[in-house]
């Protein structure tokens, strides 16, 4: 048999197998994501793609000799996992193995290949197959016999290796020495970048913890306010007590509410650690509970927001320190945007606190 006919021969039956390269392809795909959701792994792109006849020739015509038939062709069908961080490879190669039967002799971990311009290329590339474990269907048993191709790489690398395949690879001209260098040193920087990029996640991350330790430790002195701490503080559920005993005594359904855009409002108060949010509830949660007695009594409502409890801390805050319902006003305007109706609000929340003798 000629070098062309055996070709032909391997051609033919990727013609005939195509259907079923698609339902392995849509299979995989399920289950991989599937897999990654059910373990709250968070990835940038998960894509696939079968290769095209065209493609399948010019591989044949390159390296025919190697293949016996089409079996032996290992990425007919490609998946390519793009994580956001390059140390989040390890980690999902990790569910990778547990889920897929992986042919370990012909997967290559093109991390360790260290050429210098190949930046985009240091992907992890496993050969696999679907194991039955996870899927099996005894009219085609072929769907646990063909291997396919799974990659994993960086957001960085992957765009690298797509600009790396335009400029370059795809072209018959032998590029220019300098221009290969120029490459090179690109390449470089952008490997650093997705080693900077990964370390000050970690970093952030590190810092998030010891912030969530300091803040569950009640030492709110130490901790400065930022969008951060505010979060961690939040989650201890500081205002619930109070929001708990006023809708006992209004008999109202308690409702959770965000308390996130008071970060803004807080800080315009001249908040600047927890301690200082510390010692605006303790200064004035009182007054915050009286005046929202009143607030659910003239109402008659049987809901109440969560936020109410801070919002009143606020409000009591203003009217204490002598901003009256100019301050009110810009309250309300903070959290809610301009509008006339924070002027007939202010009016209506000030008579309420002078019923109380809050002013």
């Amino acid at each position: 048999m000629t070098h062309d006919q055996h070709c032909e021969m391997i051609l033919d039956e990727y013609r005939k197998n195509l259907p079923l390269f698609e339902r392995m392809q849509n299979l995989i795909l399920k289950k991989i994501r599937t897999s990654l959701d059910e373990n709250h792994v968070l990835i940038a792109a998960l894509e696939s793609r079968i290769k095209t006849k065209e493609s399948l020739c010019g591989k044949l015509e390159r390296k025919g000799y190697k293949y016996q038939s089409l079996s032996d062709v290992t990425d007919i069908v490609g998946v390519r996992i793009i994580t956001f961080y390059n140390n989040e490879v390890d980690l999902i190669s990790a569910h990778v193995e547990q889920l897929l039967d992986i042919d370990w002799e012909n997967s290559i971990d093109k991390r360790k290949m260290l050429e210098t311009d190949r930046f985009g290329y240091l992907s992890l590339h496993y050969i696999c197959r679907i194991p039955e474990t996870i899927y099996k269907d005894p009219d085609m048993p072929e769907l646990n016999q063909i291997r396919f191709e799974l990659q994993i790489r960086s957001l960085l690398q992957h765009a690298w290796a797509n600009l790396y395949h335009d400029m370059g690879y795809k072209n018959v001209v032998e590029i220019p020495v300098a221009y290969l260098r120029d490459m090179s040193r690109l390449a470089g920087l952008l490997e650093l970048g997705d080693e900077q990029l990964s370390r000050i996640r970690k970093e952030i991350n590190n810092y998030r913890r010891d912030v969530q330790s300091i803040v569950a430790t009640g030492n709110f002195h130490e901790v400065p306010l930022n969008g951060d701490t505010f979060h961690s503080y939040l989650e201890l559920k500081t205002y619930r007590s109070i929001a708990e005993k006023i809708a006992d005594i209004s008999k109202a359904q308690l409702f959770e509410d965000s308390l996130e855009p008071y970060y803004e409002v807080l800080r315009h108060m001249g908040m600047k650690t927890i301690g200082d949010l510390e010692r605006l509830r303790n200064t004035y949660g009182e007054g915050a509970y009286q005046l929202a007695l009143i607030q659910m009594t003239s109402s008659g409502s049987k809901s109440m927001a969560y936020s109410m409890v801070l919002q009143n801390i606020c409000i009591v805050a203003i009217l204490k320190q002598g901003f009256g319902e100019a301050g009110l006003i810009r309250l309300f305007a903070m959290l809610y945007g301009e509008g006339a109706f924070n002027q007939q609000h202010a009016k209506y929340v000030y008579e309420q606190a002078q019923k109380i003798n809050l002013i």
